[in-house]
């Protein structure tokens, strides 16, 4: 018994401390976003990369600090979902990747409602909230909340429709990367 209680708490610590680091890239991307003004196109190209290097490697760890033991792999397969939406540029916004990763659904559900309240006050256009919310509702979607029909409908005519000037198809490649993932 004492054995099982010291795994058990060997295993919460570590959960913790990755979820702490993991906490630390995302907020690394978003003061990347930041400051994105204050520096130039290379060094901000060259930081991205950096922190997208070092979520690959946290995603790495996560892969062999889970083979073979359920346990953990069950404590930490939000974070790596995670990761690999970060790595794969799934999730654009890093807010929307932090709560997704910490499986805070009600603070998407939040984020939500002030996104639309921005498009109603007028402080940003539908067209320019799309992606986030596009984003936010498939992370609702894949922490398993249900979302409204309205909800649903504007998802899938917004992935359908969604193209970034690489031509990949953004809400085809979160989607397929949820689906993937169910």
């Amino acid at each position: 018994k004492q054995w099982y209680q010291r795994r058990v708490a060997i295993t919460a610590g570590l959960v913790k401390n990755l979820k702490q680091q993991l906490d630390r890239l995302f907020s690394q991307l978003a003061d990347l976003e930041e400051c994105r003004e204050d520096l130039d196109d290379e060094e901000y190209e060259e930081t991205k990369e950096e922190t997208l290097a070092q979520l690959k490697e946290f995603q790495d760890s996560l892969d062999r600090a889970t083979s073979g033991n359920i346990t953990l792999e069950d404590e930490l397969s939000s974070l790596k979902l995670a990761t690999q939406a970060a790595i794969s540029n799934a999730f654009k916004t890093p807010e929307v990747m932090r709560l997704f990763a910490k499986q805070e659904p009600a603070q998407l559900r939040t984020l939500l409602t002030q996104l639309d309240r921005d498009v109603v006050l007028g402080k940003r256009t539908a067209e320019e909230s799309k992606q986030d919310k596009i984003e936010i509702l498939t992370a609702l979607k894949k922490l398993g909340q249900q979302i409204s029909n309205d909800e649903e409908l504007f998802l899938q005519s917004s992935v359908n429709l969604q193209t970034v000037s690489s031509g990949e198809v953004v809400g085809d490649h979160v989607l397929g990367l949820v689906q993937n993932k169910s």
